[in-house]
């Protein structure tokens, strides 16, 4: 596979749960060569949040490199031992032989126990197209109707976002709607400000399915999984100062 660049995410405490983009992984499963970065938005964390450096990464201005998948990544990955690997690998709608870079790029990498999150690196195709699949986020604090309304999509059926400019929690926020005008979640907050660029950029011209949805007890971080798919004219994703190295 490609070389593949994957975003670690962090928010801070309950009263401030903003996410920051604070480190970039470059992976090259090829050759393996696995790189870790701190970026700006991990300086502006520590400055507006409190973020703390990683104990496997204590330096701030260091490139950090390694031949293997570093074990703060490797730890979000379920070991392919277990007995119920393969049906985890089918709730991420991935195939048997998947690479564990695409499975953290796919699974989010959240755990219960620390408040982290990873995201693959959006790409613009050359005619400014893309698509992004992640796991619905808040849909246990829609109404109860909105709640039931979720358990009854299908694989494939189409949902419409809306941009959220009173969000009690971020302000901004990208809604998931049904198409009878049901909300069931939002999308992560750390890519709000692309898709907002999206929305603003296609007027309209953008679309949202259901790609599955995992029954209960599935982990509520997994339990609906959405391809959105759009383009921008002139913007190049996540190329904001949050998301650039602070090493060269």
């Amino acid at each position: 596979m490609a070389e593949q660049t994957l975003f670690l995410a962090w928010h801070g405490a309950e009263e401030n749960r903003r996410w920051f983009p604070v480190g970039r992984l470059d992976a090259d499963v090829k050759r393996a060569n696995y790189r870790f970065r701190y970026t700006e938005g991990a300086e502006r964390a520590r400055q507006e949040a409190g973020f703390p450096l990683l104990l496997e990464f204590p330096d701030l201005n260091r490139d950090y490199r390694s031949p293997e998948l570093f074990p703060l990544f490797q730890n979000r990955i379920m070991s392919p031992v277990r007995p119920d690997f393969q049906s985890y690998l089918k709730s991420l709608s991935l195939d048997k032989d998947a690479e564990p870079i695409e499975i953290l790029a796919a699974n989010g990498g959240r755990r219960i126990t620390d408040p982290y999150e990873v995201f693959p690196k959006l790409v613009k195709q050359p005619d400014g197209s893309f698509s992004s699949k992640f796991f619905l986020h808040g849909w246990r604090r829609v109404s109860q109707s909105g709640q039931e309304r979720l358990d009854q999509l299908e694989p494939g059926e189409e949902l419409r976002i809306a941009l959220e400019l009173t969000n009690p929690r971020t302000r901004l926020a990208v809604q998931i709607q049904t198409t009878d005008c049901q909300i069931v979640g939002w999308a992560p907050h750390y890519l709000v400000n692309d898709l907002t660029r999206a929305m603003a950029e296609s007027a309209g011209k953008y679309e949202a399915k259901v790609v599955r949805l995992n029954p209960q007890p599935a982990p509520s971080r997994q339990r609906l999984l959405i391809e959105l798919s759009s383009h921008w004219d002139n913007y190049e994703p996540m190329s904001g100062p949050d998301y650039q190295p602070l090493v060269d």
